[in-house]
């Protein structure tokens, strides 16, 4: 059975007009408290570009931030709730939800993480899945995160682009820690996604 079964089509406009107000509340706030590099982790690239892949109906640009945040986004909403239910943290990647010395409706923002893969499915589901999205988003991923290492604070560390975490790690170079991320993060991230969404998402 496919997933797109799951899911009616064509979107709702409602939701894509609820997803563009939210947006359009969510940037200046973030770019006051946090500054514009905050933009630069993927799922606010993700967040920005499955806006546009959702007027555009474009199943490229959706199918490219299905394949850069799904696992991960899964991942943070599995530690939110965990932590919500237990107050305990596995791997850290919701931590800062919380953490009292951020505003909460700062830290309420954060919660698009919540609905952010669904919606992407959603899209690929009604607008199928594009092969390229492994390649494609590849590339972004190489353009990006050489950004974030050369143009970002370490004690920002954006994407986990200068160590896993929080902090900055030390144990290695950093050229060298950016390299691995360079090639890691495409095999063992985007193509078993990939490989997922092309066996069970029409294209």
């Amino acid at each position: 059975m496919l997933l797109s079964e799951f899911f009616t089509c064509p979107i709702p406009y409602s939701i894509s007009l609820l997803y563009t107000v939210f947006v359009c509340v969510l940037v200046p706030a973030y770019w006051r408290q946090y500054g514009p590099a905050n933009f630069l982790w993927f799922s606010d690239l993700a967040l920005f570009i499955g806006l546009a892949a959702l007027w555009l109906e474009s199943s490229l640009l959706a199918s490219m931030q299905t394949v850069s945040v799904l696992l991960l986004e899964l991942v943070w909403n599995m530690e939110f709730f965990v932590g919500l239910i237990t107050g305990k943290q596995i791997l850290g990647l919701a931590d800062y939800m919380f953490k009292s010395d951020k505003p909460l409706w700062l830290r309420g923002l954060s919660l698009f993480h919540v609905p952010l893969p669904i919606i992407l499915l959603w899209q690929v589901c009604c607008f199928g899945y594009d092969t390229r999205a492994w390649i494609a988003q590849t590339s972004l991923f190489w353009l990006v995160m050489p950004i974030c290492f050369f143009f970002t604070r370490p004690e920002e560390n954006i994407n986990w682009v200068f160590g896993p975490g929080n902090q900055p790690q030390r144990k290695i170079p950093a050229g060298v820690y950016l390299i691995s991320l360079l090639i890691g993060a495409p095999l063992f991230i985007y193509l078993p996604t990939h490989l997922l969404l092309r066996a069970l998402m029409p294209r």
